[in-house]
């Protein structure tokens, strides 16, 4: 069995002003309390202290501890020590454990390191945008040139490519575009109705629904809906191109793959949207045609006429001008965010995603300019 060491923890010998401590004993947990009482009767006994670590039997970190806190403290009253023999490793493991502290306040220390922070973050944030928007303006140009290159000549503009895409985002949307444009139509007249019936002015709805629709709503929620399904179509189908290693394959056979891959999805979309658009439009003053029969028994003879007097001649075409600016967004967007796909499905997910969600920000910006201009046209 261990045996405890002697609790007399030091003899003191007094020279003058001097005091000379010579240790000994177990400087350790088991006499935590004897130590405490021991340092604690020292007091200020002298301002010129010599210390002997010879005696000492044990030691660790508690009794360096208590020790250290002990000198410290006579320290900063004047005490002056010197060590007679080696000073134990405790001491400067101690040391190395709180060489972290400094003058300042914590707080202050806290505030400064996310000061700093926040500087890196805006900083990275900024450096890694401005190279986005770098790769992005490259990749926007080099579509330009290669479609540039490729109305010059049918073998480079691939015909068959373009009808394939114009048939998967525009066709293949038909039902879904045109239900949601009917359901949307019949919406905004069913309310529009309830509140113009309050003033006496029913027939307005059909004005509502005809300039709403064909104005604005018809194409907006047209170029919505495209973005959502084909957007992440583009984008899913290229990131998987380049997760299969595909496009390295075209690249290295000399195949220019903005030629085969992007530019017919481009033009695709661009003579598919203002298609679906315009089917759009003639489902929702269905869908307005058929409420305002139903509720407010108005004929289709009647809502037909009506329409006419409500739309301007510029009506119609200040939505349909939208679809291929929406459509050559939302293409560029898809497009580009398959070719950053790199490594990983996850990544694949992540970049998909994000084009979606930048293809219906950006068209609905672009609406805003549009609405701007148009007003200042008077358009």
């Amino acid at each position: 069995m261990q045996t405890v060491p002697d609790p007399v923890l030091f003899e003191s010998e007094r020279s003058g002003d001097g005091l000379t401590l010579r240790l000994r004993g177990g400087w350790c947990i088991d006499h935590l309390r004897e130590i405490e009482t021991s340092l604690a009767q020292l007091g200020d006994q002298g301002k010129r202290v010599k210390l002997d670590f010879s005696g000492i039997e044990t030691l660790d970190l508690s009794g360096a501890w208590l020790l250290r806190n002990w000198l410290e403290h006579a320290k900063s009253e004047g005490g002056q020590f010197e060590v007679v023999g080696e000073r134990p490793a405790h001491f400067a493991f101690l040391d190395e454990l709180l060489e972290h502290k400094t003058d300042q306040p914590a707080e202050a220390t806290k505030a400064r390191t996310s000061l700093r922070d926040a500087v890196v973050w805006i900083g990275r944030g900024t450096v890694q945008q401005a190279k986005q928007a770098r790769d992005a303006v490259g990749f926007f140009g080099r579509i330009a040139a290669t479609m540039v290159r490729a109305m010059r000549s049918a073998h480079h503009l691939r015909l068959p490519s373009i009808v394939r895409h114009v048939y998967e985002t525009g066709i293949q949307a038909i039902p879904i575009v045109s239900l949601i444009a009917f359901l949307i139509s019949v919406i905004v007249a069913y309310l529009g109705a309830q509140q113009l019936r309050t003033f006496g002015a029913e027939i307005f709805t059909v004005d509502l629904v005809a300039i709403s629709v064909l104005r604005e709503m018809g194409v907006l929620l047209t170029s919505i809906i495209v973005a959502g399904r084909s957007g992440s179509a583009f984008a899913a189908e290229i990131g998987v191109m380049r997760l299969n290693d595909e496009i390295d394959a075209l690249q290295s056979m000399g195949v220019d793959f903005y030629e085969v891959l992007v530019v017919p999805r481009v033009i695709g979309l661009i003579i598919a949207l203002p298609l679906l658009t315009i089917v759009a439009d003639a489902m929702g003053l269905a869908g307005g045609a058929l409420l305002s029969s139903l509720l407010l028994d108005i004929s289709l003879s009647q809502f037909i006429p009506r329409v006419q007097d409500a739309l301007a001649p510029t009506t119609f075409w200040a939505g349909l001008i939208k679809a291929p600016v929406f459509a050559l967004l939302i293409a560029l967007v898809g497009t580009y965010r398959g070719m950053q796909v790199r490594d990983s499905s996850r990544e694949l997910g992540r970049l998909t995603t994000l084009a979606v969600v930048q293809s219906i920000f950006l068209v609905i910006f672009a609406d805003a300019i549009f609405a701007v201009v148009f007003v200042e046209l008077d358009f």
